[in-house]
């Protein structure tokens, strides 16, 4: 019997295992694509965006998170998806505001806090912006954000390429209903100049503090909330000259809080984990 606990951020979802003490399988630590598509498949499992293990540290970490798509594929880190662990790990082992947790991740050590009315400040680190280190094969303009323009089906989109420790593409658009977004999605996500793939953020500027995205993520398709998406929304934005430095990201499932005070530092995003149930797999 294998025990799980599904969270939510802001309405993306995840299953996750605890495996702190080794209690989890090489098997289940590198687990099989397709078990993860079926325990994350909404008719058949148990239904997530996601499945996060909560493992071992492997340097000097409290513990090491990994994370896994919808799809099976592994990702490099999630906003979302550390705010849940966080959650999961102060609900566990009851743990009160002020407690912090350093989290080796794929993207590197992710330091989340719980803050008194019940919400999770993430560190997220800097943000990356050489191309290679994104990646992307878009050239860096004269702030030093990967910028370009790509057609797809006859529409030229103007886009930017943003790094969290997992690639992310902005595009800025007048009307966030009025654009084909599964189909800019897909293709987006899949196209050559992102190797590695990527998520994709369409972005409507409200006013400067006021951000709006719909997003496409990489391995998932289109999901409620991104947290490193709405991270490299705000970093991109404030290069392209229509963001203040801090600012509310509005994405389908709720706002979060994001903020980068300099070139070089680290981006903060606050913002809700809840608990939904947990259960048994035989």
């Amino acid at each position: 019997m294998l025990t799980f606990s599904k969270y939510q951020g802001l309405g993306n979802d995840f299953i996750l295992m605890e495996g702190r003490s080794g209690q989890l399988s090489a098997e289940i630590q590198t687990p099989d694509p397709g078990w993860v598509q079926r325990l994350c498949d909404r008719r058949y499992g148990i239904g997530a965006d996601g499945l996060i293990l909560a493992l071992p540290p492997e340097g000097d970490a409290e513990l090491r998170m990994r994370i896994f798509n919808a799809d099976g594929s592994e990702a490099e880190m999630c906003g979302n998806g550390i705010r849940c662990l966080a959650r999961f790990l102060a609900d566990s082992d009851g743990d009160g505001p002020g407690r912090r947790w350093s989290i080796e991740t794929p993207a590197g050590l992710i330091i989340p806090e719980l803050q008194n009315d019940g919400q999770i400040r993430v560190d997220m680190g800097a943000p990356f912006l050489d191309p290679a280190s994104v990646p992307t094969t878009l050239n860096a303009d004269s702030t030093g954000l990967p910028v370009g323009e790509l057609t797809l089906d006859g529409d030229t989109l103007a886009l930017a390429a943003v790094g969290m420790g997992n690639p992310h593409a902005v595009v800025p658009v007048d009307d966030l209903n009025a654009i084909p977004f599964e189909r800019w999605g897909a293709e987006l996500e899949c196209h050559p100049v992102f190797p590695a793939k990527t998520n994709v953020h369409f972005l409507k500027v409200h006013e400067p503090s006021q951000l709006e995205i719909r997003v496409w993520e990489r391995g998932a398709g289109p999901t409620l909330a991104c947290g490193t998406g709405a991270c490299a929304t705000l970093v991109a934005a404030v290069l392209l000259g229509l963001s203040d430095r801090q600012a509310t990201v509005k994405l389908p499932g709720g706002p979060l809080e994001i903020s980068w005070d300099k070139p070089g530092a680290s981006v903060f995003m606050t913002g809700p984990a809840v608990a939904v149930f947990d259960g048994v797999l035989n």
